[in-house]
């Protein structure tokens, strides 16, 4: 795979496809703004002063806003994946402290805004990854001999 496919993305096209991969970047970027508000929420209602788990709910927050806000304004496979990443990373961090616990600190499904947060974190990445798949898409080569891929010239 070659480095310059990060960058592909939808750009202004009006095609269906480049439409719904920016409606994708756009909803995957807001679910993660969500999610970090939920996180901050709970931060500000009692998670910050659980040692580690409340600086880390607090990084997550600030986290999700930034990386929601460049998915959003970059709309580039890149970001795509670090969405991916941060949202994946999320939901495995909650199902770590539910299984397990995490420094101490063992959560529950039934914890406040628990399925909520999980429910967005995967709605983001499940979004996002279908923004991605339609900017590779858009990138790969056509089938038809002798042809470039989308948007190289020859």
């Amino acid at each position: 795979m070659q480095a310059t496919l990060l960058f592909r993305g939808p750009g202004r096209s009006r095609q269906i496809r480049d439409l719904a991969a920016t409606a994708g970047f756009v909803a995957g970027g807001l679910l993660l703004v969500w999610s970090a508000y939920i996180h901050f929420h709970l931060w500000n209602n009692g998670y910050r002063s659980i040692p580690t788990i409340g600086p880390l709910f607090l990084l997550q927050s600030i986290s999700g806003l930034v990386v929601g806000v460049i998915v959003v304004a970059v709309r580039r496979l890149w970001a795509a994946v670090v969405g991916i990443g941060f949202a994946l990373m999320t939901v495995g961090g909650f199902l770590v402290t539910v299984a397990h616990g995490l420094f101490g600190f063992k959560d529950s499904w039934m914890a406040l805004f628990a399925t909520e947060a999980f429910t967005v974190e995967v709605a983001a990445a499940a979004v996002l990854l279908m923004a991605a798949a339609l900017c590779f898409l858009r990138s790969a080569p056509d089938a038809r001999p002798g042809s470039t891929p989308a948007g190289t010239a020859t």
